[in-house]
């Protein structure tokens, strides 16, 4: 092993062990070995060693007692009898980075054994996943070796809706008989000599541990923005990864002033819902891209096709309305534009990229006219309400700025 080869600065080619942060996570039930097992088959591997900078277990109350004890105590201490047997200096790694999951009310976890814990472990688990890639200085390295198979499967799943470049998944393989056995934590450079769960004895200097790659596909560049900051669920985040992915759908619901695009409910203020209805009718007719107004100077017509919508909304029939003052002359360039501008951040703040489905695009270039992207079958207009708050509801959205 070769601690010097990792980096000390920033990452200048891409790689997991280039760059200044570099995280190990795992989960883990009863065989904290897996902790060492794994940083040995990192540490070691021949063509691209990755020496973590810190260490983090996910696991149970009993899990986390087992590993402060067989890894950090003074008695065992496997964790810096690796560090020092093969000199892996700086990996920081202590009671503060066992975590132990908790369930709905904040109590530490023992097993999951119920429906709420189950749904409990995949929001502990995806947080941290969110948490260590949300640092564009770090590389994550997440092995699913230990712990129930129910948390190996969140973390690889986390980990697939959060994953960037750098970050890699694994599990490791040990070699027979050492396999299962609660004395062995990794092949030592020099003879110790234990016995293994069938009696017989063995020597760890002659033990095999190898890193096995997972390949995995990265579903981050389908979630919107407000997912990879925030704090949503599991099922949240697994919601907008399937709306990125699913075929595009735009329903608007006038009288309720949401759409649902690609399977999530939004909330629009009228001034910009009635906007994308404009574009909406046109696609649905059939018709040509529609020239935007002239910057500097109003235009009737546009006014009254815009205000026909928004009447539609607000019900709002008077000049007393801020938004009727305002195109009493006629909407021009200016006015269309900042409506379309404040519709497309909604969107994008919504559904990330998938946002870009639902633009209002040039649909000619050269002269300024402009449609939907999407094609007329895939656009309609409800009377009685979108279908209910489906799971990918937004809602809020509608406040975030004033109109």
């Amino acid at each position: 092993m070769n601690p010097t080869t990792q980096s000390a600065g920033g990452s200048t080619n891409g790689l997991p062990a280039s760059y200044p942060r570099r995280i190990l996570l795992a989960v883990c039930g009863l065989s904290p070995q897996i902790v060492t097992e794994t940083i040995y088959a990192l540490a070691s591997h021949a063509d691209t060693p990755f020496v973590p900078t810190e260490v983090h277990l996910i696991t149970t109350r009993e899990g986390a007692q087992r590993a402060e004890l067989s890894l950090l105590s003074d008695d065992l201490g496997w964790f810096h009898k690796l560090c020092a047997d093969y000199h892996l200096p700086g990996i920081r790694f202590g009671r503060k980075n066992i975590h132990i999951m908790r369930d709905a009310n904040e109590r530490g976890m023992d097993d999951i054994r119920s429906l709420d814990n189950n749904r409990a472990a995949a929001d502990f688990i995806t947080a941290r996943v969110r948490e260590f890639s949300a640092d564009p200085d770090s590389a994550l390295h997440v092995s699913i070796a230990g712990g129930r198979k129910t948390m190996g499967f969140y973390l690889g799943y986390a980990l697939s809706l959060y994953g960037r470049p750098q970050d890699r998944l694994s599990h490791v393989l040990v070699s027979e008989p050492f396999e299962n056995s609660i004395d062995f934590f990794y092949p030592t450079p020099y003879s110790r000599v234990l016995q293994t769960r069938d009696g017989r004895l063995a020597d760890t200097a002659m033990a095999e541990v190898t890193l096995a790659e997972i390949p995995f596909v990265s579903l981050r560049h389908g979630l919107p923005q407000a997912l990879l900051s925030g704090h949503a669920s599991f099922s949240e985040t697994v919601a907008a990864a399937q709306a990125a992915l699913a075929p595009p759908e735009l329903v608007i619901d006038l009288a309720n002033r949401q759409i649902r695009a690609s399977g999530r409910v939004i909330d629009l203020p009228p001034a910009e819902l009635a906007l994308l209805a404009v574009f909406a009718r046109l696609a649905l007719a059939g018709d040509s891209p529609l020239p935007a107004p002239t910057k500097g100077v109003p235009d009737k017509a546009w006014a009254q096709r815009y205000l026909r919508e928004y009447r539609a909304i607000t019900g709002i029939m008077s000049g007393t309305d801020a938004t009727e003052r305002a195109l009493e002359g006629g909407m021009d360039g200016d006015y269309f534009s900042q409506r379309k501008s404040k519709l497309e951040r909604r969107m994008k703040a919504a559904l990330g990229p998938a946002a870009s489905l639902y633009r209002i695009e040039r649909g000619n270039q050269r002269i300024g006219k402009y449609c939907l992207a999407l094609p007329a079958e895939s656009i309609r207009f409800v009377k009685d309400g979108v279908a209910g708050d489906a799971p990918g509801v937004v809602h809020g959205l509608a406040g975030e700025e004033k109109s």
